[in-house]
């Protein structure tokens, strides 16, 4: 876990990611998010992705306001107490802008990143990216992330630090019947739900396919404390396991992933499953774009295209050997 007293005012060291710091940032200090941010945390989080898309002809994604986003600080707290760094207005005191990290054996992964429309283009991104460049340089590890093809800006602020779009996902929803999917391909008999005892197996597949490990994902999503939960594993004819998947039922983030799979023919075994118990519901996943064996039954089910994203990796990496599908809660690319 990072050390609060590395959360510096950003005047103190030189070499944000445009190349000093900006004026706009001498009022701006960075911190630890606290437990009486939590409040004006999901406010941040539900106002600046609302305006992004609704400013971009779309719907508002967090209808619900910032009750539905208060579950990214509780999911991520619980997971890495004291990893959100904020961007806070020297004068005001009020947050300008946060960013979610992820340290893991493997690698860092940073979360949602949000900055206050009202501070648009003051350099509170980039400050609060150098920080998380930093603190993964120090460990020396790379930085992985899941960003949006369709929003330019975010994508040339990763790119411009040295991110490397390493695989394209097509975001897919599915309106899933009240009477679910019915019939399911023949792998998916072997699908059962996840036990404690899964979780080294989960860690060593997805290290092999991916070339990440992160257990205490996989024991937090098993264990469900939060009730909204719920993870699945397909065994292999090995005795191992050749796939498992995760998804959430929580309204502010109903989404299917992640996901790992030896082959596309357990992935999608896995996600049909997944997603026959959100009866009734909307829930949205990511696939890579070239898993067109998984796309094109998706597609005779009624699944949609919403947006694209990108895989991004600054720093090592290791071409997966498999299925990677990733999630926006938490994040890993």
């Amino acid at each position: 876990m990072p050390d609060a007293g590395a959360l510096l005012h950003p005047g103190s060291k030189p070499g944000w990611l445009g190349g000093g710091i900006p004026p706009a940032m001498s009022e701006i200090i960075l911190r630890p998010i606290a437990d009486q941010d939590r409040a004006e945390l999901a406010a941040l989080i539900c106002v600046s992705t609302n305006f992004w898309y609704q400013t971009h002809g779309r719907p508002p994604i967090f209808p619900g306001g910032p009750a539905s986003t208060e579950v990214f600080a509780e999911v991520y707290e619980a997971l890495d107490p004291g990893c959100c760094v904020a961007a806070v207005d020297r004068r005001t005191g009020q947050l300008t802008g946060s960013c979610f990290y992820h340290p893991r054996p493997t690698h860092v992964s940073l979360g949602i990143m949000n900055v206050h429309p009202n501070h648009a283009g003051a350099g509170v991104a980039s400050t609060l990216l150098r920080f998380i460049l930093d603190f993964a340089d120090r460990a020396g590890k790379p930085v992985r992330l899941v960003s949006s093809a369709v929003n330019l800006d975010s994508f040339s602020l990763y790119t411009r630090a040295g991110f490397v779009p390493r695989c394209a996902y097509q975001d897919m929803w599915l309106a899933v019947p009240p009477d679910g999917l019915g019939a399911m391909p023949p792998a998916a008999s072997r699908v059962r739900d996840a036990v404690p005892d899964d979780v080294g197996p989960m860690a060593a597949l997805e290290l092999e396919v991916a070339g990440i490990r992160r257990d205490q994902d996989y024991r937090y999503f098993i264990e469900n404390r939060a009730g909204f939960w719920h993870t699945a594993v397909c065994p292999g004819a090995d005795g191992g396991l050749a796939g498992w998947i995760v998804s959430s039922a929580h309204p502010g983030s109903n989404m299917i992933g992640p996901c790992v799979a030896r082959d596309q023919e357990v992935a999608l075994a896995l996600l049909l499953r997944e997603l026959d118990r959100h009866r009734g519901r909307r829930p949205v996943w990511l696939v890579p774009v070239e898993c067109t064996q998984m796309t094109g039954p998706l597609y005779r089910l009624g699944a949609r295209n919403c947006e694209l994203h990108f895989s991004q990796v600054r720093g090592a990496w290791t071409p997966f050997r498999g299925v990677s599908m990733p999630t926006f809660l938490p994040e890993t690319a």
